[in-house]
């Protein structure tokens, strides 16, 4: 196993090095490249697919193709990448563009038509090789702030067309000037189970950090007994980007062997949500620290990690004395370098665990179901990363299933029964969970008197009924106004329960396009002047929510063609 991981290791460098054409693409903007994320940053719930350039704060400028290929995709959507355009090139790789504020030329063109053609702004179309061919260079979009974005942006990044793994930008001869090591704020060490002790605490323990004249860091002692691994807070720092960005490589060393690390040449695009296993999500959700843990207690599917046998766990028994050292690099091997001393020791634990057992245990590889009252939870073998005592009670009809802090891989399935309520009033109503203060919607199905939705997320749950409608807004009457020179129409849109789920506009009775911005709560239909008739027209909007109450607003304007 020794041998492997230094060939493993040796192999990554040698792919990084020669894998990939240094020449071939050009940055996608006309300014020079500052990075807000880079590739494998830690995120929530995924890990960073790519880079995001910095568009000095504003939208609108010109996004350019990296290299000549064709369109191969496009999809338009409210959440994700929001508007995001994929270019594949003849060397077998395609790049990804997204939070477009808009496409240009022809790609616009052919977006409207789809949209117009479906009826519908979110959008995701395929197109073959011959059909939207762009050259290198050629301005294909304008940056934006569209989809989950928090703020102008470009997102970027390499997809391999065999593999569909993402690529480390940098591997493609991006020039990104860095010369600063990696900065970790804070080591912790982990009692791994309840038979282990770190510095007579049962609960993880963070560990003082002294400078050293040759520049590396010593952690003071480490007095354990039994399973413990270590956890770092990290980040990265270039000399033209001005924040934090994430870290490229981590190893943990002992005795000159790697026992455990990762290293971001590629990822898989199914593997993101892994991340919430990779940190300490307990912490996370307290503190809103990302710490690495270098050991894994229950293997998890990230395939950027190596490990040895003991997945990164050190066994400290009785006359051990060893000496960890952790690396952690950034991608121009740029590197900080802690050496942590551990030696055995019987003291007693002061710090106790505060998680108390419950009569509710989950195995993370095993099939569990819990029933009271008219809830029942069901939760697939695999759902979980951990093994752990789960909070489960139903009082005055809230389902309270444990909370936010134990992250889930994937769906469980919660249902309840109502056999209460009138026909009528279940057609509104649907599984809500409480968010900070607030009751949110769940997409939930209702076959009889059950109710069931599926979720991801643990926490309070309880049937609830909608039936406030949908609100519309507009900012400034045009109600049988003269509006010759107004090129777009805006409605604030918005529902404070269920959520918008479907929202169409008419104009003279022909559905025509409204484009949509969640965060703002928004939608705008830019006039188009084939749409309009001279003199009077009318607007309608209509509004659904989620469980299918509506709102129709109407106005009339006036227009001149000439």
């Amino acid at each position: 196993m020794r041998y492997f991981l230094c060939f493993y290791l040796m192999s990554l460098v040698c792919l990084g090095q020669n894998q990939y054409p240094k020449d071939f693409f050009t940055l996608p903007l006309e300014i020079p490249m500052q990075l807000s994320g880079n590739f494998g940053e830690l995120r929530p719930n995924h890990f960073h697919a790519g880079f995001d350039f910095k568009t000095n704060q504003r939208e609108g400028l010109n996004v350019h193709a990296a290299a000549e290929g064709y369109v191969s995709r496009i999809k338009i959507s409210t959440a994700g990448y929001g508007k995001a355009i994929y270019i594949t090139h003849p060397n077998g790789y395609t790049t990804v563009y997204g939070h477009l504020q808009k496409a240009v030329g022809v790609l616009q063109d052919k977006i409207e038509e789809l949209q117009y053609s479906g009826k519908s702004y979110e959008i995701e179309a395929f197109f073959k090789p011959n059909e939207l061919p762009v050259k290198k260079g050629q301005i294909i979009a304008l940056s934006g702030n569209t989809g989950g974005s928090e703020g102008p942006h470009l997102h970027f990044e390499f997809r391999d067309n065999k593999t569909e793994k993402i690529i480390n930008p940098l591997f493609f001869g991006l020039d990104l000037k860095d010369t600063k090591k990696p900065i970790v704020s804070s080591l912790l060490v982990y009692p791994i189970d309840a038979n282990s002790t770190a510095n007579e605490s049962k609960i993880p323990v963070m560990l003082n950090l002294s400078l050293q004249k040759d520049g590396t860091y010593l952690s003071e002692k480490v007095l354990a007994t039994g399973r413990i691994g270590f956890g770092i807070n990290t980040v990265d720092w270039d000399d033209v980007s001005y924040n934090a960005n994430g870290t490229y490589k981590t190893q943990l060393i002992s005795n000159g062997i790697p026992v455990f690390g990762y290293q971001l040449d590629q990822m898989v695009f199914d593997e993101a949500r892994s991340v919430n296993a990779f940190i300490d999500y307990y912490r996370y959700k307290k503190t809103h620290q990302r710490v690495q843990k270098l050991f894994m207690k229950y293997p998890y599917n990230w395939s950027n990690i190596y490990q040895n046998v003991d997945n990164g766990i050190y066994n400290v028994i009785p006359n051990f004395t060893g000496l960890g050292r952790i690396e952690v690099s950034d991608f121009f091997q740029n590197k900080t370098i802690i050496s942590i001393p551990i030696q055995y020791s019987n003291q007693a634990a002061i710090v106790l665990n505060p998680i108390k057992p419950t009569k509710y245990f989950v195995k993370a590889k095993v099939d569990a179901n819990f029933e009271k009252e008219n809830f029942s939870v069901s939760f697939p073998a695999g759902t979980f990363y951990d093994d752990f005592y789960l909070n489960f009670d139903v009082k005055n009809n809230v389902l309270y299933l444990h909370d936010d802090t134990v992250p889930a891989n994937s769906n469980f399935t919660i249902t309840v029964e109502d056999t209460n309520s009138s026909e009528e009033d279940k057609k509104k109503m649907f599984l809500a969970s409480l968010n900070g203060k607030k009751w949110t919607y769940n997409a939930t199905k209702l076959v009889g008197t059950t109710f069931t939705c599926r979720t991801k997320t643990l926490g309070q749950f309880t049937l609830m009924k909608d039936t406030n409608a949908p609100t519309i807004k507009i900012a400034k009457s045009i109600e049988d106004k003269w509006i010759t020179s107004q090129k777009s129409v805006s409605l604030t849109i918005s529902d404070d329960f269920s959520g918008v789920k479907t929202y169409n506009g008419y104009l003279n009775d022909v559905w025509v396009l409204f484009e949509y911005e969640p965060k703002l709560n928004k939608i705008t239909h830019v006039f188009k002047d084939n749409l309009l008739l001279e003199g009077a027209n009318k607007l309608k909007v209509i509004v659904t929510d989620n469980v299918g109450n509506s709102t129709i607003f109407e106005t009339q304007f006036n227009r001149s063609q000439k």
